[in-house]
């Protein structure tokens, strides 16, 4: 009976560090070389780039870094081990998300992408020519049919590999995480499998990429479809699995089988996961960010110092005339939880000025929605002061309700380099902050409790504006992920006039949320990347 031992390399690349990403490779193939006694080592998609370059592949001078970098492989790669390895390459008859095998210093063939999506936040026809035959290497007895992420996801692909002679099915991925996904993918790969009658090898990235967060969660399943290994979600590793050469076919051992996260767990690894690797990759001391006593801000800092530690978080509290009590003492004990640097600024003088400042422009206007903005507006200019002065990128705080009917302030609350909360509905903040506090009581119970406001004005709630989040969130569900119009989730039960009333704010505040800082992508359609909206136009919200 044979055997052959491949390793999943679940890892965490850099973008444009060609370089840096080659020598990761060595160093992992070493390491599972001595650690596991690897014959195969197979790394993500797009690896040596990390994933995904964008219009870096556009650069002149790609060819040239990546040829200088596999080049270093061949040299330095450890023998008797073959690599499966990611990167994209200009070829005679086009441009390639290519999969290249390396074996005793010798690029021994190139798989070119078959399936490349074009859908939320994938834009691959934009850089690449689809390839169009399948490549299986032999090694070890075993004949391995090489995919790229939407192969699997196509299908064709696969049963092209399958004619081809592929006894192992092995997979290159980045693949970005949303709100369940992760079971989503087991279900496909299973299906794959008992379809083709095939084990899949499912190596996939881990880490942060701008608002893309990569849970990993390698895997392989058998030609049946059960799962056999399951890496760890959230942590770069190296994941082996055993195969063995029998006669019906070649069969994964099973292995350790890493459980799925529960939905709280794994979306708060999400959040915190981003934030680490925005602030780390881009070189930021820190993050400053205003804690305000509500539950925003609350799971935030939460979130922040998960991601970086207590020594890299600095916390503002900036009240003014509307800020409660127990909204200051609420924000102090839960810095003081955390070991955060904390400060109180108050704003009172400068909204005072600003105000006398504008008198006799503003004469004979009521006060309205201005007068409170402009309270905003003076803690984002102390949050950026902090900022230009410590090195510490300003994490705001809102919310994707907030973002999605517009319930922030240009140049205010959102001002800053990244948002944690960017895509988690109100509802699910609540969710994740009741999950942490299970963990370890970091966030003062009454921040959860009390009914949320802004506190821009007296005795203000976010009731008065807006409907209840449980109505708000199952709404905007329905028209940003579920591209529903307004009629139609009438037609599911909600009420004309709140339905009216929120599709139209989601479309008028498009300008708004244009010009909000990137923040962490954990639904299925994120603002951003996924849903790419005229800012002016004249659709009607309920066709």
């Amino acid at each position: 009976m044979q055997d052959l031992t491949l390793v999943m390399a679940q890892l965490d690349p850099l973008v444009g560090d060609i370089p840096g990403n080659a020598d990761r490779a060595i160093e992992a193939v070493r390491e599972a070389r001595l650690e596991h006694k690897a014959d195969v080592v197979v790394f993500p998609e797009l690896f040596l780039t990390g994933y995904p370059p964008e219009d870096l592949l556009l650069r002149p001078s790609m060819e040239t870094r990546l040829a200088a970098a596999r080049e270093r492989m061949a040299e330095k790669v450890a023998r008797d081990v073959m690599v499966i390895i990611g990167y994209p390459g200009r070829r005679e008859d086009g441009y390639f998300n290519l999969a290249g095998v390396l074996y005793n210093g010798e690029w021994l063939g190139e798989y070119a992408k078959q399936s490349l999506p074009n859908y939320l936040v994938f834009d691959e026809h934009r850089y690449f020519t689809p390839g169009d035959a399948p490549l299986v290497i032999e090694h070890g007895g075993a004949r391995l049919g090489i995919l790229i992420c939407e192969d699997l996801w196509d299908g064709a692909p696969v049963r092209r590999a399958r004619d081809a002679g592929a006894d192992i099915l092995v997979t290159l991925n980045a693949s970005p995480y949303h709100r369940d996904k992760p079971a989503e993918r087991l279900s496909l790969f299973a299906d794959r499998a008992r379809e083709v009658q095939r084990p899949v090898v499912y190596a996939n990235q881990v880490g942060g990429q701008d608002e893309l967060v990569f849970d990993g969660g390698s895997l392989v399943v058998d030609a049946a479809g059960e799962l056999q290994v399951r890496a760890p979600h959230w942590q770069a590793g190296l994941m082996p699995v055993r195969f063995l050469g029998e006669a019906q076919g070649w069969r994964p051992e099973a292995g350790e089988i890493e459980p799925l996260l529960d939905a709280e767990e794994s979306l708060y690894c999400a959040l915190v996961t981003g934030v680490r690797d925005y602030v780390n990759k881009s070189g930021f001391k820190g993050v400053v960010l205003g804690l305000s006593g509500g539950i925003d801000s609350a799971l935030s800092l939460a979130i922040a110092v998960d991601a970086l530690g207590p020594d890299r978080v600095q916390a503002v509290m900036m009240p003014y005339h509307y800020t409660a009590d127990i909204s200051r003492e609420d924000a102090a004990e839960q810095a003081r939880r955390l070991g955060v640097h904390y400060e109180v600024l108050p704003i009172v003088s400068m909204v005072e000025a600003a105000d006398e400042t504008l008198a006799q422009s503003f004469a004979g206007a009521p006060q309205d929605t201005t007068e409170e903005n402009l309270q905003s507006r003076c803690r984002g200019v102390l949050l950026m002061a902090i900022s230009n002065k410590k090195g510490l990128m300003v994490l705001t705080t809102g919310n994707k309700s907030e973002m999605a009917v517009g319930y922030a302030t240009l140049y205010g609350d959102m001002v800053g380099g990244y948002n944690a909360l960017k895509d988690v509905y109100k509802t699910w903040v609540y969710r994740l902050a009741t999950w942490r506090n299970a963990q370890e009581p970091v966030i003062p119970e009454r921040v959860i409790t009390r009914p949320p406001s802004a506190e821009l004005a007296p005795d203000q709630q976010d009731s008065d504006s807006l409907p209840g989040y449980d109505v708000l969130d199952a709404i905007l569900e329905r028209y940003i992920e579920g591209d529903m119009s307004a009629e139609a989730i009438i037609d599911a039960g909600f009420d004309r006039e709140a339905v009216y009333k929120v599709v139209k704010l989601v479309d008028r505040n498009e300008y708004k949320r244009r010009q909000a800082p990137v923040g962490v992508r954990v639904t299925s359609r994120g603002f951003g990347r996924d849903r790419r909206y005229p800012i002016v136009n004249r659709w009607q919200p309920g066709e």
